[in-house]
Order: structure tokens, then C-alpha cells, then sequence
């Protein structure tokens, strides 16, 4: 009987192990394909270098007398642009945002800017029917499936286009979790919303399913304005909630409209929606130049451009994060070549209200300045309850500038073709007046010329800790961010 029990035991465990195996074989398949699988056409894409007339720069700014405050102002542009586009706009409009609601739990009188946009788009297609006009968006405005949005709900209801993202053929950026979720909870949906919205408490309850997708966590991150007259690229939302942001966009006309255009029609055709439009323009001979790039085109163009800086060279950065291994390496061997490297960064201390941990910015800053040496300095936006949201690098060269700017966060998430990404890549002669007015506005947030736009190092590098560069180091090695 021991005997027949002793076996009965061995073959339960040999079962046992393997089911296991199998599982485990499996899980380490299914993280390998949708980590490396192929990316649908048009993903990762880089266009033409163009010739342009005319390239302006617009941002929005909140700043205060000190850190407390006090005075507190608001210079807010992009979306007034935006709306004159809309307005001008008499063939076509195609919109990309990542961010589009007016939910909002803080107490604070934000600029409705969701809402208006809406408004505007409808009241376009009330007054000129003839001029299609098509959205594109992220889920996460539907909150992954649990609810249709409000402002998404009157736009459908305008005959506006509106095509979520599907986000399901990019590739996977969290492994460790998207092995479980593609085997386990990407097949449910688990009926109706009963847990509190992570976007904010006003907004509908989501699906556990919802969640689970959200936790494989990635994005249509683009920020985008088409016309038949002019394009903007931009780091802003309309958002209510990111009202208040520091935010900087371009705008670009010419042929160059086509590049985004077809960037824009590979989103809309891998996520189910349809053909965009395109323009008929002549090129132009202006002395910028700008080339429409995403994804992991636009690391590779900022490298090389990082790469080829030395002496005599100013690298200026303003940016929400920064963390991406390959940009942090080539700043700091910049800086060992003797380039003067300036950087403007968000303390990474808010998010809509929630306090943050610093992480990444903090400790890639304490690993900058140990390893760059006096040629590189780092100031921290002053952003007092908002978010230096700002996504722009500028390199001062022989006679020229550089700069490479839009929606991309300098992450790993942003540049290794896990979210959707967009940036121009712009060079101006350097006494253009795009140039001189990139070095106002840098000079102005560095110097602090008539309010206190930034604090020095030690006001969040003194108290970093040990136990943050633990963290940051474990999230880095398996990928466990949400940046």
C-alpha cells in the first residue's frame, strides 16, 4: 500500500513539475514574442528632411515669485494656436492626443481646455460640414474599454472621426507582468465599471479587465495638429487636469504635412479606422529644416546629434524625464569632450495632485553630475503644484542650432517602440529668429529674469536617498515603470 502510495505521489509530482515547466517555457515564449514582435507598418518612422520657411515656436509657462507661490502666473498659447488652426482649416483636420477629458479632482480653476477643444471641433463641423475632421486617440480616455467619454461621445455624435489607438500589435514594455496578461487576463472582460477611476474620482468606474490592461502599461503618446495649411507637434494635452503645464510645440508647413500625414494614416489603419488626406504643396527653400520623426527614430537622430557635440558646444535639455541608458551615457561622455551641457528638469515631485517619489529624474541628476563634472549643470523647474511637462533638447553648434522636441519623454517606454511617439527634428541657422527665440526662453527659465522658473541642484538632490537609487535601479532592471 506505501509502495502504491509512494508511487502515486512521484507521478503527481512529476505532473506537477511538468505543468510548471511548461508554463514557465510558456510565459518566457510569450514575453520574447511581444517584446520583440514586428511593429506594424508605418511604426518607428522617419520622413524626409524638408526645407521650411517658416518655423514657430509657442509654449505655455506657470511660474511664481518663489517656491511657496506667490504671484503666481499662467502664459498659456499652444491650444489658442490650435484653435486658430481649427478655424483656418478649409480642406481637412487631423488631431492625435493622448489626453483628451475633463475630469479633474483637484480644487483648482483649470482652463477647460478638453472641453473648448471639443466645442470648437463640433461647432467646425455645424459651419462647414464639407471638412472632415478625424481624432485619433488613446484608450485610455474610455478608460481601456469601461466607458465612452463624454467629449468623445458629442464629438462621435458631430460625424467628427473619432479612431481609438489599438494598442494591442505594439510591443509589450513591462515583460515581467505582459507574460501573465497576454496568457491569462487580455481573453476577459469582466462586465460593467465597479472600481474607482485611477484618472481621477469624478470620472466613471472602470472594469477589473480595464485595469489589467492598463497595468501592461503603454500609449498613443502623440501630440499632433494637421491642416491643409500647417502641422504643430507639441508636448501639451488637451486636458483639463495638465491645464497649467509647462508645454512647448512647432509649427511647420510645406510638404512636410505629408510626412505626418502618413505617420498618422498607419495609426488610423492598424487600429481599424481610415485613409487620411493629403496636400498639394511645392516644396519650400527657407533656411530651417525639419524632419517629422517617432519612436526609436527619434533616438537615434538625438544620439548621433549628442555624439557629435564637443568644445565650444552648448547642449540645452527641458524636459519631464529623463532616463533612457543610451541619452544618459552619450550626456555625460558630451560633457567629458568638453561640451557645456545645461539641463531644465521637472523635480518629478507631482502628478495631478498625488505627491511623487522623484524617480527617474533625481537619481539619473545625482548620476549626471558625479560622472559629467563641471561641464554640466542642472537647474529643477520651480513647478509648484504642476508639471514642467516640456520635452525639448536644443544643441548650439557651429553656426546652427539643433533641436529635437514634441511628445517623447527621453525614457525607455518613449524611444524603444513601446508607446507611439512624435517629435520634429528642426535645424536653424543661428541668428534666425527661431534661434534667437529658443535662447530667450532658455535664458529666461535659467537666469530666473523676472520670476523664480528654477531652483538650484541641491534643492532636491540633498535629500535623495540611497533607498530612491534602489528603486530606481530594480524599476530599471525590469522595466516596472510607468514612465
Amino acid at each position: 500500500m506505501k509502495n502504491k502510495e509512494k508511487r502515486n505521489y512521484s507521478k503527481r509530482r512529476r505532473i506537477l513539475a511538468g505543468a510548471a515547466g511548461f508554463f514557465l517555457l510558456l510565459y518566457l515564449l510569450v514575453i520574447v514574442w511581444h517584446t520583440y514582435k514586428p511593429l506594424p507598418d508605418g511604426v518607428s518612422y522617419a520622413g524626409d528632411v524638408h526645407n521650411v520657411d517658416n518655423i514657430e515656436m509657442i509654449y505655455d509657462l506657470t511660474y511664481a515669485q518663489d517656491k511657496e507661490g506667490t504671484g503666481l502666473e499662467h502664459e498659456l498659447r499652444i491650444f489658442d494656436e490650435v484653435h486658430e488652426m481649427i478655424e483656418q482649416a478649409e480642406e481637412f483636420i487631423v488631431l492625435d492626443f493622448f489626453l483628451f477629458d475633463n475630469y479633474n479632482d483637484q480644487d483648482i480653476d483649470f482652463p477647460e481646455i478638453g472641453l473648448e477643444l471639443a466645442e470648437q471641433l463640433i461647432a467646425k463641423r455645424d459651419a462647414e460640414p464639407e471638412v472632415p475632421i478625424y481624432f485619433i486617440t488613446d484608450p485610455v480616455n474610455s478608460g481601456y474599454g469601461s466607458y465612452e467619454s463624454e467629449l468623445i461621445q458629442q464629438l462621435k455624435e458631430a460625424d467628427v472621426e473619432v479612431i481609438y489607438t489599438d494598442l494591442d500589435p505594439l510591443r509589450d514594455s513591462t515583460p515581467v507582468y505582459s507574460g501573465l496578461y497576454r496568457i491569462f487576463f487580455q481573453w476577459f472582460d469582466w462586465g460593467e465599471g465597479w472600481l474607482p477611476n485611477g484618472i481621477a474620482s469624478q470620472a466613471p468606474e472602470m472594469k477589473l479587465s480595464s485595469y489589467m490592461e492598463l497595468m501592461n502599461v503603454k500609449a498613443n503618446h502623440r501630440k499632433a495638429v494637421i491642416t491643409d495649411k500647417e502641422a504643430m507637434v507639441s508636448s501639451g494635452n488637451p486636458h483639463t487636469a495638465s491645464g497649467f503645464h509647462g508645454n512647448q510645440a512647432f509649427k511647420v508647413s510645406g510638404p512636410i504635412l505629408n510626412d505626418l500625414l502618413e505617420a498618422e494614416e498607419a495609426v488610423s489603419h492598424f487600429s481599424g479606422g481610415p485613409d487620411l488626406p493629403r496636400v498639394d504643396v511645392a516644396e519650400q527653400d527657407g533656411p530651417y529644416t525639419a524632419q517629422y520623426i517617432t519612436e526609436s527614430e527619434i533616438l537615434d537622430a538625438l544620439s548621433e546629434d549628442i555624439k557629435a557635440t564637443g568644445e565650444g558646444d552648448t547642449i540645452w535639455m527641458a524636459m519631464f524625464y529623463l532616463a533612457h541608458r543610451d541619452i544618459v551615457e552619450e550626456l555625460g561622455a558630451a560633457g567629458e569632450r568638453g561640451a557645456d551641457i545645461r539641463l531644465i528638469l521637472d523635480p518629478n515631485e507631482n502628478s495631478f495632485g498625488n505627491e511623487k517619489s522623484g524617480l527617474p529624474n533625481r537619481p539619473v541628476v545625482h548620476e549626471l553630475v558625479e560622472e559629467a563634472g563641471e561641464t554640466l549643470e542642472v537647474r529643477w523647474y520651480n513647478a509648484i503644484d504642476f508639471q514642467f511637462h516640456t520635452k525639448t533638447v536644443m544643441i548650439q553648434q557651429d553656426g546652427e542650432i539643433m533641436i529635437s522636441a514634441g511628445a517623447a519623454n527621453l525614457t525607455q517606454r518613449a524611444l524603444k517602440n513601446y508607446n507611439l511617439e512624435n517629435n520634429l527634428r528642426i535645424t536653424a541657422p543661428d541668428d534666425s529668429e527661431l534661434a534667437e527665440e529658443m535662447a530667450e526662453y532658455f535664458n529666461r527659465l535659467w537666469d530666473n529674469e523676472d520670476a523664480l522658473y528654477t531652483l538650484d541642484v541641491e534643492e532636491y538632490q540633498d535629500d535623495f536617498t540611497p533607498w530612491q537609487r534602489v528603486i530606481y535601479g530594480f524599476q530599471e532592471l525590469f522595466k516596472l515603470t510607468t514612465y
